[in-house]
């Protein structure tokens, strides 16, 4: 149990370390060749982190893999059991009859050693989550984890293990009892919701493309939890084309509110990158400087509500050199407390490294994309439309209307009001 001041009883009032968790192996994680999740992002963001100088004077913290026991938090046997088979029967499963548990899709090919990888990368996830209930980190982020799309029984949407998922049940059982998961990926975070969605002690929170223009076709504003935990799943679905100043505008219209009202211990955040405007496998339209003003917004949720605990782990994000790289640098330096300047020109030792891999590739010159983050903060309903340019104005009343219908669906069963923009 928590004390009265909604402290877990690990926690010390010392000044904890903000740390990064890494480990080669989650280079491991790679289902083929061509499969469009490549670690190869994971790779060079760290090396591009290093090289501007964010991990200067850091020691990585080195996970180990998740144990059976730990993943069975969130996942069977028989699946587990499945994960560690698939590559004793093959590489290719050429039947879609005969894939089980989604495991041979075209979306989850299996690959060898697939169980000791996604172990590993949820094993990063614990760790982070381990330091920071001993009271020897506040924020910790992982970039390998993220994995949200897993089922319990079920490999989903490049997601083997849901690390998220598992742990946030590790944290459930070591002190903590109120838990915000924030997901700012382009795709919902349907398997995180499917963990929780019952357990009134797990806030999630997910702002997506809309579920009708995108897979996994879930994450509407009226999916709100069930039983004792509704309200405790808020979803904001945002057409295509959504870039910065309205996404942003969806986010601090929602999330704030929605965190001041559940008061977590400690908040957890997903921070896929395929929200991106040049990703290949979504619509919206965000910079990297927009996606590090959501890093920034979460980072800041920690610091005022949950005092400062914050893990921030990595997920979707397709555009494996140009903006992988420089978003999840900007991540880590979030994590870490270290401001890098979206001028900041790109080191031409890393320049040279990705010519060397792909020639063709027009690289961005420096850290940022010259994105907008200058919102237009929510003022309630009928508001802002100034008539003065129709396209801009529909986008406007676009995201308005996802505003409101998420603010509708979840707000008066957290006791907020949702037509006042205080709330």
């Amino acid at each position: 149990m928590a004390d009265q001041a909604g402290r877990p009883p690990s926690q010390t009032t010392a000044v904890a370390d903000d740390i990064v968790v890494w480990s080669a192996d989650y280079l491991s994680y790679r289902w083929s060749d061509d499969h469009p999740m490549n670690p190869t992002r994971l790779d060079l963001t760290m090396a591009l982190a290093r090289q501007i100088g964010v991990l200067d004077g850091v020691e990585l913290v080195e996970p180990r893999a998740a144990t059976d026991a730990e993943l069975l938090r969130i996942h069977t046997p028989a699946y587990i059991d499945a994960v560690k088979r698939a590559p004793d029967k093959g590489l290719a499963i050429l039947d879609p009859d005969a894939v089980e548990h989604g495991l041979g899709s075209d979306d989850n090919p299996v690959f060898r050693h697939m169980h000791e990888a996604s172990a590993m990368l949820t094993g990063g996830t614990l760790a982070a989550a381990q330091e920071i209930a001993s009271g020897r980190a506040r924020r910790a982020v992982s970039i390998g984890g993220g994995m949200h799309h897993a089922m319990p029984d079920w490999a989903s949407g490049f997601c083997v293990y849901n690390d998220a998922a598992i742990a946030i049940s590790w944290l459930l059982d070591h002190g903590f009892d109120r838990i915000a998961y924030i997901d700012v990926d382009a795709h919902h975070g349907d398997g995180v919701q499917h963990a929780f969605v019952d357990d009134p002690r797990v806030l999630t929170v997910s702002l997506h493309q809309h579920p009708a223009t995108l897979w996994p076709n879930t994450g509407w504003s009226s999916e709100v939890g069930s039983g004792a935990a509704e309200g405790t799943a808020i979803n904001v679905p945002l057409l295509p084309g959504t870039g910065d100043r309205l996404w942003l505008r969806a986010f601090h219209a929602v999330v704030p509110g929605a965190i001041s009202a559940f008061r977590p211990q400690i908040i957890v955040s997903q921070c896929g990158v395929d929200s991106h405007r040049e990703d290949p496998l979504a619509d919206l339209a965000l910079t990297v400087d927009g996606q590090n003003a959501a890093f920034l917004a979460m980072r800041e949720l920690a610091d005022k509500y949950a005092e400062g605990r914050w893990i921030a782990v990595g997920g979707g994000g397709y555009g494996l050199v140009r903006v992988v790289p420089r978003a999840w640098t900007y991540l880590i330096a979030a994590a870490l407390g270290r401001p890098v300047d979206p001028q900041l020109r790109l080191p031409d030792a890393w320049r040279d490294r990705v010519r060397q891999m792909a020639p063709s590739i027009d690289l961005p010159q420096v850290m940022g994309d010259g994105g907008d983050v200058d919102y237009p903060a929510w003022d309630g309903p009928g508001g802002s439309v100034d008539g003065s340019n129709d396209a801009a104005d529909r986008a406007l009343e676009r995201v308005d209307s996802a505003i409101l219908a998420t603010r509708r669906a979840s707000f008066p069963l957290l006791g907020l009001d949702p037509e006042d923009p205080r709330d």
